[in-house]
């Protein structure tokens, strides 16, 4: 049973932008904090943005300024604005979901969206 569902990834020249989103259960997304991790090509996962149940958010270095996560409480959903996208951003996005004490570690995962971003 899928507990997180993505959706937004696309193709997108460089420079330009692209909303993720990722919906799921209020149980799920209540008590937990949401993430998104991206696996390249020949690299390592990298989580990328968190948001924790309070709305405290935490970003990797290689996307400071350039992304936002946010949540919507109301629809159970967290967001991802990539801004200012890179080649190097290019990857499949997954969304993440675990317990705010325990963060970063993963209980539920999403099945991912596909970001291209050509130069």
């Amino acid at each position: 049973q899928v507990q997180l569902v993505e959706s937004g990834g696309s193709l997108v020249q460089a420079g330009g932008s692209l909303r993720l989103s990722c919906e799921t259960s209020r149980i799920i997304f209540s008590a937990n904090t949401m993430g998104w991790s991206r696996w390249a090509p020949g690299k390592q996962r990298e989580l990328v943005a968190s948001i924790t149940s309070g709305g405290s958010t935490n970003y990797a270095d290689s996307v400071k300024g350039r992304f936002t996560i946010s949540r919507d409480n109301a629809k159970n959903t967290v967001y991802l604005q990539m801004d200012s996208l890179k080649p190097e951003d290019t990857a499949i996005y997954y969304c993440n979901a675990g317990h705010d004490s325990s963060w970063p570690a993963v209980r539920f995962w999403g099945q991912g969206t596909r970001v291209t971003v050509s130069s």
